[in-house]
């Protein structure tokens, strides 16, 4: 399961949304996981399955890929599906009864609706940021747009680079958990059987060497910051500018052309709704 995790993760590639200027793919998945919370009827739903579609075609990435990417979520889909089904009250009649539990025909398309949204927000967000934007770029288009705040002495560059670090070493402490649990079952250690305490409490031998190889590798790169004298944003200059194109201002028309849209598709009348 650990090696399907892929937040974090960048794939390079030559696709639109590898070249689209990354402030404008950060200022565009905000505005794009802001417009999914205004969803609300069935059409909106099927607007925001079809733009997602669109982003993965955008970004060449393929769809093995992806759903791999979306493995590790699947107990949290299903969480919020179950929550949303059996807890969803209704003035219309249930559709069957058990126990104490009862399901009204709005709790199974709230379910399904939570399902979409979330796939989505995942989706998008992954496919805008950081499968297809280095750690690099990203701290450069953060720092760039959260200049205006160096004025009250907030240290943006290093907040900046602080989010890109903890990007970059998400896959690198994955892998680490990976080799540390080998490690273990070549000594004997069971991850798998047992109940679920019984199996996390399996995992304490694992926490402690992780957290020993996650401060050596922050004090490994401390070190070599140092030697290299890295003294901060202050007069540094960058090998490549950020410049906004003509593709990155279609691609925010898009996006607003995507919203306006979706608040269309809320009002057209249907059985349905949220």
């Amino acid at each position: 399961m650990l090696k399907d995790i892929t937040l974090g993760q960048y794939f390079p590639g030559k696709s639109p949304l590898h070249t689209m200027d990354p402030r404008m793919k950060l200022l565009l998945t905000i505005f794009y996981i802001v417009i999914l919370f205004f969803a609300k009827s069935v059409y909106a739903f099927a607007w925001m399955l079809l733009s997602t579609f669109v982003l993965i075609l955008c970004s060449g990435l393929s769809f093995k890929l992806l759903i791999k990417g979306v493995k590790p979520i699947f107990f949290i889909l299903l969480f919020t599906g179950v929550i949303n089904l059996f807890f969803t009250k209704d003035t219309q009649d249930p559709l069957f009864s058990f126990w104490i539990f009862t399901v009204y025909p709005k709790g199974v398309y709230t379910a399904i609706f939570m399902i979409v949204r979330i796939l989505c927000l995942v989706l998008g967000s992954s496919l805008l940021l950081t499968y297809t934007t280095t750690p690099r770029a990203l701290t450069d288009a953060i720092e760039r747009l959260l200049s205006p705040l160096n004025l009250l002495n907030i240290p943006v560059y290093d907040f900046a680079m602080m989010m890109s670090l903890a990007l970059r070493f998400i896959p690198t402490l994955l892998e680490d958990t990976v080799k540390i649990m080998n490690a273990q079952k070549a000594r004997g250690a069971d991850f798998e059987s047992g109940s679920l305490i019984k199996r996390a409490k399996a995992l304490l031998p694992v926490l402690i060497p992780l957290l020993v190889t996650a401060f050596r590798r922050s004090n490994d790169l401390a070190v070599a910051m140092e030697c290299r004298c890295y003294m901060g944003g202050k007069g540094r200059t960058r090998m490549k500018q950020l410049r906004l194109h003509a593709s990155d201002l279609l691609a925010a028309l898009l996006f607003l052309a995507f919203g306006a849209a979706l608040f269309s598709c809320n009002y057209i009348p249907t059985g349905i709704r949220l």
